[in-house]
């Protein structure tokens, strides 16, 4: 009796949802990129940090210091470092220094830091660091709202990229160049068109 009343019930809703009208549905709306940008910084992780902080020499010798911002401004929907993207900055660097890098990501959305050879910069998942310590913890998982530092020797000459680890954003141009150069004498930093500056 159990299975002759269940079942007439079953037909009878698969019946009716087979002859229900279709719901209209509304299209999706595409995903706007802009609304990361600036949206929830955690200012006080950045409070005060200018240009002149993003290189430095460092205590020891032959060390250089490195301040990355993510989303340090709006430009590139908030995917940059200290405000450039795509490369549009360059660090350089004599080959054999060691390069101690403070990364603050001030922006909820995650991002990282690494250092990978130049044409990883178009991959979707860049992977291993390119010198032994250059990066963050997790870089594919990234970080929010929070610091990390990390130290590493430029012991191969040869162009690099300071990159988001995390998936996409570097192939979105969410990097900087770096260069390991055999013939520099000393650290320098080249923002977009400005005259390149030494550090001190």
């Amino acid at each position: 009796m159990k299975l002759t009343f269940v079942r007439p019930l079953f037909c009878f809703f698969a019946a009716a949802s087979l002859h229900s009208p279709a719901v209209a549905q509304e299209p999706a709306a595409p995903h706007d990129p802009a609304v990361h940008a600036g949206a929830g910084l955690k200012k006080e992780l950045i409070a005060g940090i200018t240009e002149a902080d993003f290189l430095k020499l460092g205590a020891g010798p032959k060390t250089a210091k490195i301040t990355l911002v993510a989303a340090f401004t709006d430009a590139n929907y908030g995917m940059n470092f200290n405000g450039y993207s795509h490369g549009k900055a360059t660090y350089t660097i004599p080959v054999g220094w060691t390069v101690e890098v403070t990364f603050i990501n001030p922006s909820p959305v995650p991002h990282s830091a690494l250092v990978v050879e130049r044409d990883m910069t178009k991959k979707v998942q860049l992977g291993e660091p390119a010198f032994k310590g250059a990066a963050v913890p997790n870089p594919i998982v990234g970080m929010s709202t929070s610091k990390a530092t990390f130290t590493f020797v430029a012991s191969e000459a040869g162009d690099y990229a300071l990159a988001c680890g995390f998936p996409t954003h570097a192939a979105g141009g969410h990097w900087v160049a770096l260069d390991v150069s055999p013939s520099a004498k000393a650290p320098s930093l080249k923002l977009g068109d400005a005259p390149e500056k030494e550090a001190k």
